[in-house]
Formats: structure tokens, sequence, C-alpha cells
């Protein structure tokens, strides 16, 4: 090919010339874009959250929890089951795939950015026939070789940046899968300590109920043998009979919601719930003190929020393309190649063939189509924008909700440990009075009953505190930045920032 190039380019210096110039004009064309350049919409963000009260502000070095935020409740068990979401988990996986589809999808539509070369090479061999309406007698009957080698040169100049805001389309597309995969991946995560601190709790109020029936056991004990006596009655034996099997019930029941949480972490680490146990592990330590940022800092943490912005960008760059349909498409087209009758003298000068074509084409009418286009990709960028806005007042909530929540359950949970302390003061009260014969043993049952509701609303609310911690955590973003979206799609071309 070269030396057909050579020997062109010697013999028709013009020629050469007026494709070099063609070529030069293709290129410096491209610097026109249309389109309006992109700025992240405006959110409103207030100084302080409102529910964070005198919680304690966030420091330079702890605004970010870091990538494995769980790390903060300082439970093994939970490390380790955390570990495995990457390994095994199955909506990680189609995340992630579906990441990869938008990676290659902008890769595919960056290819727009060069031209397209084909080759045809073929052979034949054709005998002409004496017989037909055609004929001349100088190639009657001949029989003679074909060899071709066809070169096809194709492409599209970029003059109006249709192809740049198309690519910059699919590169915010594929940032904004990517912090899908990131929001898939806080989700499980988070899905996961929910879980375990359920099923946690669940065991703290299983080990309680259990503690109280092997007191219940003894207060039955204590009821048949003053019954044998002759001090007490059947009733107040049957009654604590009731009470003894009432808790019984309660503690098995426990069991349902136990294996339920058990298999829903199995499932999240990719494991069939047949070959995976939890090991019981009561609930008894707070939940640790998670630090708290200026609301704008959710915007930089939040994934969910970084795709709806980057979905954004990406609807603002087809209004792009949508304009660029008002101007004309210019192409450049070329071929070129060799053909021999023989294959000794294929590659040489004098067996080149070439073709070269500049053409332009222009929209005169369509019926609105265009301009269809246009409304609807503006009307695609204002949704965008909405949903945007929504995504980042939804985070707001989210975060005022659970520092509520947090806040809340923990003067909850003082005022409920004074209830418990009081519920089972109350109990050993009527415990001697009864058995001094003062009072009968429904005051018992009454004190008994209180002080078991009081102490299984303190597991629960402790439980509670837990998985608002979890939320709250999710809600701040975890340990997620912004900044690493820039460096997942470095591979596909320099990432636009915002404003350019």
């Amino acid at each position: 090919m070269k030396r057909f190039q050579d020997t062109f380019l010697l013999n028709n210096p013009r020629h050469a010339l007026w494709i070099y110039g063609l070529l030069a004009l293709a290129a410096l064309s491209t610097g026109c874009t249309v389109g309006p350049k992109y700025r992240t919409p405006a959110v409103p963000a207030p100084p302080a959250y409102k529910e964070a009260g005198d919680w304690k502000a966030a420091q330079p070095n702890d605004q970010n929890l870091g990538g494995e935020w769980w790390t903060i409740f300082q439970d093994p068990q939970l490390d380790a089951l955390e570990q495995q979401i990457n390994v095994g988990n199955q909506n990680l996986k189609a995340a992630e795939a579906q990441f990869q589809q938008a990676r290659a999808a902008l890769r595919y539509n960056r290819a727009d950015y060069y031209p397209t070369v084909t080759a045809g090479p073929s052979a034949s061999r054709t005998r002409i026939s004496a017989n037909s309406p055609t004929h001349s007698s100088a190639v009657s009957g001949a029989t003679y070789n074909d060899f071709v080698l066809p070169f096809d040169f194709s492409y599209q100049a970029d003059v109006w940046g249709r192809v740049r805001k198309n690519v910059e389309s699919y590169r915010e597309q594929a940032q904004a899968s990517a912090a899908d995969l990131a929001t898939v991946n806080l989700s499980m995560h988070a899905d996961l300590a929910l879980d375990y601190f359920q099923a946690r709790s669940l065991d703290a109020e299983e080990q309680l109920l259990n503690s109280t029936v092997k007191q219940y056991e003894q207060a039955l004990q204590l009821n048949e043998s003053r019954f044998e006596g002759g001090i007490g009655s059947e009733v107040e034996v049957e009654q604590a009979k009731t009470q003894l099997q009432t808790t019984r019930a309660a503690a098995i029941d426990v069991g349902v919601l136990r294996a339920q949480y058990e298999h829903a972490v199995a499932i999240l680490i990719g494991k069939p719930p047949a070959e995976f146990s939890l090991a019981p592990l009561p609930l008894t330590a707070p939940p640790p003190h998670v630090p708290v940022s200026v609301p704008s800092d959710l915007l930089e943490r939040r994934p969910d929020i970084a795709a709806a912005e980057r979905r954004v960008a990406s609807a603002n760059a087809q209004i792009g393309v949508a304009k660029s349909a008002y101007y004309p498409l210019i192409g450049l087209g070329a071929s070129g190649g060799f053909e021999s009758s023989a294959i000794t003298t294929l590659i040489s000068g004098p067996s080149g063939l070439w073709s070269l074509g500049l053409a332009a084409a222009e929209t005169v009418f369509d019926g609105g189509r265009r301009h269809a286009l246009n409304d609807q990709a503006r009307a695609s960028y204002d949704y965008q924008v909405a949903a945007y806005r929504e995504t980042v007042l939804a985070g707001f909530q989210q975060v005022e909700d659970n520092l509520a929540a947090v806040r809340i359950l923990e003067n909850e949970a003082k005022v409920q440990d004074e209830a418990v302390t009081a519920a089972q003061r109350s109990l050993d009260l009527s415990t001697v009075r009864y058995k001094g014969g003062v009072t009968s043993y429904l005051e018992v049952i009454t004190a008994q009953s209180a002080a078991l509701t009081d102490e299984v609303t303190a597991v629960n609310i402790l439980g509670r505190r837990m998985a608002n911690t979890v939320l709250l955590i999710q809600a701040l973003g975890g340990g997620w930045d912004r900044s690493t979206l820039l460096q997942e799609t470095e591979c596909c071309g320099k990432p636009a920032r915002n404003g350019e």
C-alpha cells in the first residue's frame, strides 16, 4: 500500500495537496460545538442539620467513615460477613455488569472520533462467452484472472460537535452507572449490617426470655411447695404455671424472626441458607458515635446524588446532539487499492486505483422532527434536574430522620433503663410481700409482667438504636467519595468535570 501511495503522490502532486487540504479542513472544523455549556444545577443546602442538636461536629480527619465503614462497630463477626459481600453478592455482580456495559457503550461511541477503513480482497477467474451479445472478436472465448485488493475509507467530520456531545453524554452515563454500582454496594453492606444487628437483638431478647423462664420455674416450684404445705392455693399454682408457659412460648416465637434474618444474611453473602449458620451473639453494647459533617458535603458523599447529577450532565449533552441535527453532515470518502490479472503484479504502481469524494447532506424539510427532538432533549434535561434536586432533598431528609431517631432513642434508652430498675424493685418488693403472706400472688404476677415488658422494651430500643445508626451511616453515604467517579472512567477517555 505504501508503494501505491508513493507512486500516486509523486505523479499527482496537485491531487495530493487537494486531499491533504480536505483532511485539514475536516480536522480544523471540529472546533465548533453546539449546545449549552453544562453547569451543575443549584440545590438548597442548609448550613447545618436541624436534628443534629448538640451532636459532635465531625473533625477534618473523620469526615470520611472509610470504605469499610462497618468497622466502626468493632464487631469481628460483622467484619467477616461484610467482607463476603464483595465476593458473593449477586445484586452487586449485576450492578458491576451494568457498569461494564455502560463503559463498553462509551467505548463504542468514542469510535466515531475515527474513520472507518474496510478491505475486501477478492480473486476470480472468468471466461467470456464467444456467443455473448456484446461479443468482441478480441476477447471472444478469452479466459482471465482478476485479483483485487480494495480499501474503503469513510469519515464523518465532527464539524458541529455531535460526536463530542454524544461521547460526553455516554461518558456521564458511565459515571452515573459507576455511582449506581456504589449505591448498590452501600445498600448491600447496610442491609447485611441491619439484618445482623436485628438477629443479635433477637438473640438478646431470647436470652432475656430464657433467663426469665428459669426465674418463673423457681416461682412455680415455690407456689407448688406452698400449696402442698397448705399455705397456698391451687389458683396461685396455676397462675404461676400460666406465666411460665406464656414466657416459654414467647421465647420460642423469637426463633421465627431470628431464622429469617439468618437466611437474609446468607443470601446477601451469596450462600444458600442451608449452608450458612449465624452463631448467637446477644447484643449488649450501645452503638458508636457517627461523625456528621455539614449538609453541603452530602452532595459529594452520596453515590445516588452523584448518579442523579451525572444524568443531568448526560441530558445536557443530548441537547447538543439534538441541536447538531440542524446543521449539515459533512463526510469524506475515499477508496483505493490494486487490481491485476496476475498476482505477481498486484502490489505495484500501475495496478493502483483510487477515488476520493467530499459530501455534505442537509435536511431541508422534516415536518418538525428535529424541533420535536430538540424539545424532547430539553424536557429530558428538565426531568433529570428535578429528579436530581428531589434526590438531594430525600438525602437531607434521610439524614435528618436518622439523626432524630438516634438522638431520641438514646434519650429513650436512658429513661427505659430507669423503668427497668423501678420494675425490678417493684417485683422484689411484691415477692417479699407475697412470701410474708401480706398479699396474693396476683400482685407478684403483675410485677413480673411489668418487669419483663420493660426489659424486652429496653432490648428492642437497643436494637433500634443499632439499626438507626446503620441507616444514618448509609444516609451519609458510608465511606464513598465522589472523586472515585473520575478514577473509574479514566480508561474510557478523559472525564469531563463540571463546567467543561
